[in-house]
């Protein structure tokens, strides 16, 4: 039996020969480069947002930079504390991926994804400036003004969607290498590789932004943004440029806003203020019918139907495999601690001369490392071992290993503690008699182990998620399956809000701590529930591979630099 969406491969063939990744587009690789410098210019102003918002002017300082004792001074700007530094930060995290649901309803119905970046992106450049704005002198004077500016480049700034993945068009297929050896050019691990890749670019990016941590404490807040938006100004410029090189998903209605009226159209009749009864009616075999035309009479379809019944399969399909991404929100709770509270703790620690907002770098850095390690090396080496490790087992790993660090962090935290020349558990707030940091006396490189171990989480659980994300979904439900994937984010900073009031510094053991147990348990969670997955891995790719890929059951074209094709032709030009 040939597998569906396949060149001609069949059952016996997917057993009979090795598995590999396809060589990757050069479309591919221009994607990573405008990533690249998106995230420079993205983690080069927000790994600067804690000392900006919660620390105060030096002294004798204007604009953030520290102008007495540089060794184990922090650079700071507005003063206004743990709290309202970590409640800004995190709705910056909750804005960046609550736009993307709006950017894909943009480029579905309006513009097509590449043009809705490329608008987006001078948008974003605009939300630069006027960050750069509010970190000069005259506006830090007004602290009220700043945080303001602040405040409304955040709402401007928004991330720039990826549509890296779209690049490939490949299909699953068999080759005879030059070796003399038949191998199966596997779609699966091509997108495996493209997100390792990928996520490499995003890393190299914010190692790029190191130099931010040392403008700010030499040079100032205003002057470790301009650099960002400098940079930042070349990635409308390089979209424009390049775009024939582009595979280019063409604007053919919203997939986001039919697949919400499906479901709207299914829930009205079973809602209940009883969850138990709703979730019943959810899971009994009647519950997509009412959406399907073929179960009404002729001239009897509800005008609001607009679909047809494999429309409605493949919502009912895509919303049974990406159930995994709702465990993801406690995922990014737990990643939200080394974004945000570590850089505190980091400034409670003896610096000498390191910039305290420098170490998180180390994540970013110990994923550049890995990425190629794991794509070159140890991926390879457990498919030549035939350990299938499926998606589902790497994001349970990557839960596991994220707790580990979070309980690093707890119980380094409780020696911080212990040593504060202050013993008041408020170690970032001891200061000598001149005010000048007092530091717990522990070298600032003791938090490195939090940042490296997170970084290999994501290694198995984020990157993994995205992958899963465009693999499970079928071809017209991938901007509604990415949009939901990047969602679990925005629930994550939403859950954050909550936790405001337990979010300050005399109470991080207890808060690392639990989030390291309570990632461990939805880690278990997440297996048990989802572990049935591993063994419909290969249906769930092929979930809308076939033919049928168009809109509300048209067939799709695709424009390729100037060229529009169907199915026969889907190599970029170029």
């Amino acid at each position: 039996m040939i597998v569906e969406g396949s060149e001609g491969v069949t059952h016996k063939d997917l057993q009979a020969y090795r598995h590999v990744s396809d060589r990757l587009p050069i479309s591919a690789w221009l994607v990573a480069t405008v990533e690249l410098a998106e995230r420079w210019s993205y983690y080069g102003t927000t790994n600067g947002f804690t000392n900006y918002i919660r620390a105060e002017l030096p002294p004798q300082s204007r604009d953030g930079r520290v102008v007495v004792d540089r060794q184990d001074g922090v650079a700071g700007a507005l003063g206004l504390g743990q709290q309202k530094a970590f409640a800004i930060k995190t709705f910056n995290t909750f804005f960046v991926y609550v736009t993307p649901i709006l950017g894909a309803i943009i480029a579905d119905t309006m513009w097509g994804r590449h043009k809705t970046i490329l608008v987006f992106s001078v948008v974003c450049l605009v939300g630069h400036v006027i960050l750069t704005a509010s970190a000069v002198p005259s506006s830090l004077e007004n602290t009220n003004g700043a945080l303001a500016l602040l405040v409304i480049s955040i709402v401007i700034m928004a991330n720039v969607s990826p549509l890296i993945a779209e690049q490939y068009t490949g299909k699953l297929r068999k080759e005879m290498l030059p070796s003399g050896e038949t191998v199966i050019k596997s779609p699966a691990l091509t997108y495996q590789r493209i997100y390792l890749w990928f996520y490499a670019a995003i890393n190299v990016g914010a190692v790029g932004a190191i130099s931010a941590s040392f403008i700010a404490r030499n040079h100032g807040y205003w002057t470790a943004y301009l650099v960002p938006t400098a940079i930042f100004a070349i990635v409308p410029g390089l979209l424009a440029a390049t775009r024939k090189y582009y595979v280019i998903t063409p604007p053919r209605g919203s997939i986001l806003l039919e697949t919400f009226r499906v479901l709207r159209m299914c829930l009205s009749p079973v809602w209940s203020p009883n969850p138990r009864k709703t979730w019943r009616a959810i899971k009994s075999t009647g519950f997509w019918e009412v959406a399907k035309p073929s179960t009404y009479e002729e001239g009897e379809v509800p005008a609001s139907i607009t679909w047809d019944d494999e429309f409605v399969g493949e919502v009912d399909r895509t919303v049974n495999a990406c159930g995994v991404f709702l465990f993801f929100p406690f995922y990014w709770l737990c990643y939200s601690q080394i974004d945000n509270n570590l850089t505190t703790v980091s400034a409670s620690l003896r610096l000498d001369g390191t910039p305290n907002d420098l170490v998180q770098n180390l994540n970013p850095i110990t994923l550049i490392v890995f990425i190629p390690i794991f794509d070159r090396g140890i991926y390879p080496l457990l498919r030549k071992w035939k350990i299938n490790f499926t998606p589902i087992k790497r994001i349970t790993t990557g839960f596991f290993i994220a707790g580990l660090g979070m309980l690093y962090a707890a119980v380094l935290q409780h020696f911080i503690y212990q040593r504060s020349p202050c013993h008041n558990n408020l170690p970032t707030q001891c200061r000598k008699e001149d005010e000048t940091p007092d530091p717990v006396p522990m070298s600032v490189w003791v938090i490195a182990g939090p940042y490296v171990i997170m970084g290999i989480s994501e290694i198995f659980a984020s990157i993994t998620s995205l992958e899963y994300a465009f693999t499970k979904a079928p071809k017209r439900m991938r901007s509604v399956v990415m949009a939901f994937a990047q969602f679990q984010q925005a629930l994550a900073a939403a859950l954050n809000f909550s936790l405001t009031a337990v979010n300050v510094e005399d109470r991080f053991t207890w808060l690392f701590g639990s989030m390291g147990v309570t990632t461990w348990v939805v880690g278990a969670l997440f297996w048990i529930l989802n572990r049935e997955l591993d063994k419909r891995e290969l249906a769930l790719n092929s979930i809308g591979t076939g033919n049928r890929e168009g809109f509300a059951g048209e067939t799709a074209e695709t424009t390729v630099g100037t060229h529009r094709v169907g199915e026969e032709k889907q190599e970029p030009s170029g």
